[in-house]
C-alpha cells in the first residue's frame, strides 16, 4: 500500500507542469483577453504581454499605439485584465520587479517612492489612466467573446497630487464617485468605480 502511494506521488509531482501547462491559453484566447479592458477604439492597436506555459509573463503582441494591455493570469482565482499608458510602465515593471523578489506591498510602495523621490523611477509628467477590468468570479467567455461577472474601475495617476491640488475628496463621496488615494506620493491616482464595486 505505501509503494502505491509513492508511486501516485510520483505521478502527481511530474504530471503537475504539464496540467499547468494546459490552463495556459493560446495567445489569441490572452490577447482577447487582455484587451476587453482597453476603450474599444485602442484595442486592436494596444501591446499585449500574457503568459507562457512557465508562468511567465511576456510580450505577446507588439502595439502601435500608447496602451499596453496585461492578460488575465491563469493562475489567479477570478478574473483580471488591466491596461495603462506605456509612461506607466517603468513604474509598473518595478512594481512586478519587485513583487518578483518577495517584497510586500508596503515595500514595494516605500521603494518605489524612494527611487521616484530620487528620480530614478521616471513617473509620468501628466495625467495618465489605467484601466481595470475584474471580477473575483469573472471569466471570459470565448463563445460571446466577453468577459462575464466583472466590474471596471479607472484610475488616472497623478504623482504627488493632493486633495488640496485636485479638489477632490479622499474617500468617495456617492458609490462611483472619484476620490484621491494615496495623496501627496508618487503614486497618487484618482479611483473611479463602476457601480458594483
Amino acid at each position: 500500500m505505501q509503494r502505491y502511494q509513492l508511486f501516485c506521488l510520483i505521478s502527481l509531482l511530474f504530471t503537475l507542469p504539464g496540467c499547468a501547462q494546459e490552463n495556459i491559453p493560446d495567445p489569441d484566447r490572452q490577447i482577447a483577453e487582455a484587451v476587453s479592458a482597453a476603450p474599444e477604439d485602442m484595442r486592436e492597436a494596444a501591446t499585449v504581454y500574457g503568459y507562457t506555459n512557465k508562468g511567465k509573463l511576456s510580450l505577446i503582441r507588439e502595439g502601435t499605439n500608447s496602451l499596453i494591455c496585461l492578460s488575465d493570469d491563469p493562475n489567479r482565482e477570478g478574473f483580471q485584465s488591466v491596461c495603462y499608458h506605456k509612461d506607466l510602465e517603468p513604474f509598473m515593471t518595478r512594481g512586478r520587479e519587485l513583487k518578483a523578489a518577495g517584497k510586500t506591498n508596503l515595500e514595494i510602495f516605500d521603494t518605489r517612492e524612494a527611487e521616484a523621490k530620487a528620480g530614478t523611477l521616471k513617473m509620468p509628467e501628466q495625467p495618465t489612466t489605467l484601466h481595470l477590468l475584474e471580477g473575483k468570479t469573472g471569466h471570459y467567455d470565448a463563445a460571446s467573446g466577453e468577459v462575464k461577472d466583472a466590474q471596471y474601475r479607472y484610475v488616472v495617476y497623478i504623482p504627488w497630487a493632493t486633495a488640496e491640488s485636485t479638489g477632490l475628496p479622499i474617500q468617495p463621496v456617492v458609490p462611483g464617485g472619484p476620490w484621491i488615494m494615496d495623496p501627496g506620493t508618487h503614486r497618487a491616482h484618482i479611483m473611479i468605480s463602476t457601480p458594483g464595486n
